[in-house]
């Protein structure tokens, strides 16, 4: 039962999905900014190819467009922050948006809409993030059909696109989670899914330190410790946190430590004058004036607009939950409104924390609950040991298929084990 709901069409979880929308890869990073602002998204695709990518150019047969990657707030604040670029932004800002695309080629990856199921999690144990599959119509879904499962393919006969992340997978197996007992009551140390391999930061430590964590931890879609001098963890820096912050966070990240950071991200006012004299202080300190005129510059907009926001047409960050299918209202979804990071983002600096012994179906329901991309695995002091992402979780899925890729089997009753290898 469990093999043949893997092998389902990947097309089943594309149902409700919104399109996507492209920016080419020789728009300047000002541009793709407006485009992500705009959107209300976290990330938005950079394509190449077609340069018309309209039905026009589908009909004359030129439908070779493809999604080259994607990149969000994260991936600009990190490239602003380079000492080259923090001195001359607009410099920086009219750059392609290509030049900032992630040197990976196969985080985001094309894929049928006949696909199974098990071929999108091995693409994501694989390294892909994102999969781009075509929307399909009325007039296209059956010619699709005719043809054979391929990565590699794009012209199903359709002008729109949506993709499907690691977090769509893993919700779409919750929901059916109870073909695959007893595998979900096994704890995460037994199926050996822990990651034991990850970066902390000192909650003292200069959060520019940190800066090649967070592009590691944005291409592996996880998050960076903050620790105390005991290895204890009092909160993470995320890119899924970051992605829906302004760029003028560059200016914290150039003069703040990791802890102070946190908070001001947390706190997101520029009301709170210590943090924004402390932030000022050291640009001024450091000779980085561009970045003191960004963030002064955003501040001042963010005043001048609060008032005339809530009276005007509906804005970037209702239309961004307004795409949020699976939730019915914001508070589901755990978002937050935060005047300096302008637009909607699932969660703060608080990191979501597990146990060893906490079970596979347990981790799966607080990383979906909280929209976080890990969870942080620690002891009973709160020391940081290791932690758990989607695909890591997916692994043990896909090791019911394909037995050469199963997790090592846990220690239990005879029962369970042999219930495991039916």
């Amino acid at each position: 039962m469990a093999v043949s709901f893997l092998s389902r069409d990947v097309s089943d979880l594309c149902l409700g999905k919104p399109a996507l929308r492209p920016v080419k890869a020789d728009t300047s990073v000002a541009e793709a900014v407006a485009e992500l602002k705009r959107s209300g998204e976290s990330h938005v695709s950079v394509w190449s190819g077609c340069s018309d990518h309209s039905t026009k150019a589908l009909e004359e047969g030129h439908n070779n467009w493809r999604c080259i990657g994607k990149i969000s707030m994260v991936d600009v604040i990190v490239f602003l922050c380079k000492e080259e670029n923090s001195r001359n932004l607009s410099k920086a800002l009219q750059s392609p948006v290509s030049q900032i695309l992630p040197s990976r080629t196969d985080i985001v990856r094309h894929l049928n809409p006949n696909s199974s199921l098990l071929e999108a999690i091995d693409c994501i144990l694989e390294g892909t993030q994102n999969l781009v599959i075509p929307i399909q119509n009325n007039n296209t879904s059956n010619n699709s059909r005719t043809k054979p499962a391929s990565p590699s393919s794009t012209d199903h006969g359709g002008v729109e696109y949506c993709w499907l992340t690691q977090e769509d997978v893993a919700r779409f197996l919750l929901n059916s989670i109870g073909l695959f007992s007893p595998l979900p009551t096994f704890t995460i140390e037994s199926l050996n899914i822990i990651d034991y391999d990850i970066m902390t930061v000192g909650y003292h430590d200069l959060a520019t330190s940190a800066l090649g964590f967070i592009s590691r931890a944005n291409a592996d879609q996880t998050s960076v410790a903050v620790i105390d001098d005991d290895n204890r963890l009092i909160g993470e820096i995320s890119p899924s946190t970051l992605a829906y912050c302004e760029e003028s966070v560059a200016a914290a990240i150039a003069s703040l430590s990791a802890g102070d950071l946190m908070a001001f991200i947390d706190c997101g006012s520029p009301t709170d004058d210590l943090l924004e004299m402390q932030v000022k202080a050291r640009l001024e300190e450091k000779n980085l004036v561009a970045l003191l005129r960004l963030m002064e510059e955003e501040y001042s907009a963010l005043f001048s607009s609060s008032s005339s926001s809530s009276s005007s047409s509906p804005s970037l960050s209702s239309s961004a939950s307004s795409n949020a299918s699976s939730f019915s209202s914001d508070e589901e979804l755990g978002l937050s409104r935060n005047s300096i990071l302008g637009r909607y983002f699932s969660r703060k600096t608080e990191a979501m924390t597990c146990y060893p012994r906490s079970s596979l179906a347990a981790v799966m329901i607080q990383a979906l609950a909280h929209r976080a991309n890990n969870i942080w695995v620690v002891e009973e002091d709160q020391s940081v040991v290791g932690t758990v992402t989607y695909k890591e979780m997916l692994s043990v899925f896909a090791g019911i298929a394909s037995p050469r890729d199963r997790p090592k089997l846990p220690a239990g009753p005879p029962e369970i084990i042999n219930a495991f290898n039916k």
